[in-house]
């Protein structure tokens, strides 16, 4: 069966007349009734389209024999990195199919036993562990639960040496970390509880309150927040126990900065920093000195040090100047762990808390490292190396002699040797040049012919960088070409390169990610008929505008959780808090007339030939609800001309990608895979 030839017969979506009026323009919404993830109507839409979708995936003849590959691919153990709480070690361990992973800890005598087993917490293993925090001695601990992938948390303590859950469950926390206060209470964060649904109604009024142990949540006391609309609000305690840091902001680039002297009763809040215009955050503290992260005059970053005594900005020291490359430090076993990215790899510099350069750390190769972190009494840490081809493998690392030795290699059925990754870098529509990393199969001829995924994000200051997934192996063992490109609005090149993308200048990243794709086909990687796109949240949002704009590009989108209702997309959830990156309908004409001229759902037309297309969401994702790819699937299949199907595959009980079983992440990678190697007239796999 030819995937070109196969008529799919959508569910009727029904349109009810709604127009919404902006600086005096009229625009029709005629799917605002499926915004309403409560009614009954959306709720049978949502089973007649799954009913379509599934029908059509069932009917690939090599859709079981992928699934049985990467089922046996992922079936390998996966061991996290150790970390010291107490008298305990603990240790994230998966034995390959798990599908949540589960938390082990070894005492003093190497006496291994299961501390916390999320895949108890629920019979289909959609309940998974959001957090975890240890008070400073290790004897208490907080983990949040998040069920059907929202982000909505509850929090359970427990005595750690019994396993006792002792006191409340702390219900309705959102956005939130843990930090505990010595052992008597800790600080989280919450929104208060929206009226109507809970999945999308606006959440926009973010607090810090401290919870005192055994005693009723309802109790508990507000810190900060309620007085003025801040979005994102976080406290974290000192690891001197000396200090609160509270961070305030309103958007995801920007924060305003407060501390409270814990060691002084009924002390007040004060003020660090009272404006957004720069990300500000504590990395540590000596005493009254603190150590910041900021990029305050500093686009990519630098570590400052001032006194708490007297901390405006002109007193500030740099500890770490900035660079050319976008610097992210972290701290452990008494030195500064300075991670840098050039070009979207990573290179790490270790310095004492004077500044001074102790060594360049030797990684193992061109790729991503993360960790290094710890207390200050650590004598061993820990760092995780990947890239394309190369599983993730844990090191642990002497700081004193800077010496790292593999301690935990996956034993994956995948023979990198085989494969190679070359970074390009191509030039887009305004002269910009754009990294990418194109992997492949060793001895892959360039003949235009073969199956490739683009992938790109380009926004919130987010980086791609290299790592390795299953699912992309699995590809590539089918003879794909998987590419990703480091577009503006990311932070791969500092604020600079974040702010190229956003608000006005957002078409900067589209235009981005289309000459990624021309590049492609112009080297003969590939052509049109064998290119796929894809991308989730912000990504999404990346490959609706694309294939709107461009259609005769590829033959495949698959736009995952995406923002694509973006004269809308600030009146759900914490949707509001984006506005840095995309500006809002309502702040002006030029902005509302600028969304518009992207915007996915706004931009489908009638007569003309889509990709295909297989939008993907979950029916409880509360950071970009479903309302947005349900309304731009409903756009497609009412006005898609050619043949190529519209389909929409939305897992049930599932929210924006976190916490999801392994079982539900093998099936939706298999799906996408499927549907995309079948679109291009693949008939079997090699």
């Amino acid at each position: 069966m030819n995937a070109q030839t196969t008529k799919v017969n959508y569910p009727v979506t029904k349109k009810i007349d709604h127009v919404d009026t902006y600086f005096g323009e009229k625009i029709n919404d005629p799917y605002r009734w499926l915004e309403d993830d409560r009614s009954a109507e959306t709720e049978a839409w949502v089973k007649a389209q799954n009913v379509v979708t599934y029908g059509y995936l069932e009917q690939i003849p090599y859709r079981n024999q992928l699934k049985t590959r990467m089922e046996k691919l992922w079936n390998y153990e996966k061991i996290g990195a150790p970390f010291k709480e107490g008298n305990y070690t603990y240790y994230y361990k998966n034995n390959g199919l798990q599908n949540q992973s589960v938390l082990y800890r070894k005492d003093k005598a190497g006496k291994e036993e299961i501390f916390l087993d999320p895949n108890t917490f629920s019979k289909d293993g959609t309940t998974s562990l959001g957090g975890l925090n240890f008070s400073k001695d290790g004897s208490l601990v907080a983990y949040s639960i998040s069920e059907g992938g929202s982000d909505w948390r509850k929090v359970i303590v427990m005595e750690a040496k019994t396993k006792k859950i002792i006191g409340d469950t702390i219900v309705d926390v959102k956005f939130s970390g843990v930090s505990w206060y010595k052992n008597e209470g800790f600080y989280y964060s919450s929104y208060d509880k929206p009226v109507g649904s809970e999945l999308s109604a606006k959440t926009d009024q973010h607090k810090l309150y401290y919870h005192k142990l055994n005693t009723a949540q309802k109790t508990d006391k507000l810190v900060f927040g309620g007085d003025i609309k801040r979005r994102y609000v976080g406290g974290g305690v000192s690891e001197d126990e000396k200090y609160l840091f509270i961070s305030a902001a309103n958007s995801t680039s920007g924060n305003e900065l407060y501390y409270l002297d814990l060691s002084k009763p009924n002390a007040k809040i004060v003020t660090l920093i009272d404006n957004y215009e720069n990300d500000n955050d504590v990395l540590d503290n000596k005493g009254s000195k603190i150590y910041l992260v900021t990029n305050y005059k500093a686009p990519n970053k630098r570590v400052v040090t001032f006194d708490l005594s007297n901390p405006a900005k002109e007193n500030w020291k740099d500890c770490i100047a900035e660079t050319e490359n976008v610097l992210s430090p972290n701290t452990g076993s008494g030195y500064i762990f300075a991670s840098y990215m050039k070009d979207a790899v990573s290179f790490i510099k270790q310095y004492d808390y004077n500044g001074k350069l102790v060594r360049d750390i030797q990684l193992p190769g061109v790729g991503t490292a993360g960790g290094f972190g710890g207390k200050e009494k650590e004598t061993t840490l820990y760092f995780s190396f990947t890239n394309y081809v190369t599983p993730g493998t844990i090191y642990s690392f002497d700081p004193k002699t800077g010496k790292s030795a593999i301690y935990q290699k996956p034993k994956v059925d995948f023979n990198s040797a085989d494969y190679e990754s070359k970074q390009v870098f191509y030039t887009s529509k305004d002269g910009t040049k754009v990294p990418m990393i194109i992997t492949y199969k060793k001895g892959t001829k360039l003949n235009g012919q073969n199956p490739t995924v683009l992938y790109g994000y380009g926004g919130f200051n987010v980086s791609l960088t290299p790592s390795f997934s299953i699912a992309n192996a699995v590809w590539l063992e089918n003879g794909g070409v998987y590419a990703v490109a480091n577009l503006r609005g990311g932070g791969e090149y500092g604020k600079k390169w974040h702010d190229a993308g956003t608000q006005l200048k957002k078409q900067n990243v589209f235009d981005d990610f289309i000459a990624a794709a021309e590049y492609l086909i112009k080297e003969n990687y590939t052509s049109s008929d064998y290119l796929a796109i894809k991308g989730g949240s912000n990504g999404g949002l990346l490959v609706g505008a694309v294939m709107t704009q461009r259609p005769d590009l590829v033959k495949v989108a698959l736009p995952a959780v995406g923002v694509l209702d973006m004269l809308r997309y600030h009146t759900f959830t914490a949707g509001a808090g984006w506005a840095y990156d995309y500006g809002t309908s309502e702040q002006s004409k030029e902005m509302f007339e600028y969304i518009k001229g992207y915007s996915p759902v706004h931009n489908v037309k009638a007569g003309t030939k889509y990709p295909a297309t297989m939008v993907t969401t979950g029916d409880h994702d509360d950071r970009v609800v479903p309302a947005h790819s349900f309304k731009f699937a409903a756009e497609l299949q009412a006005k898609q001309a050619g043949d190529n199907p519209v389909l929409i595959r939305i897992d049930v009980n599932a929210g924006h990608g976190a916490g999801k079983s392994v079982a539900a992440t093998i099936q939706e990678n298999v799906d996408m895979q499927v549907f995309t190697l079948y679109n291009m007239g693949v008939k079997e796999l090699k």
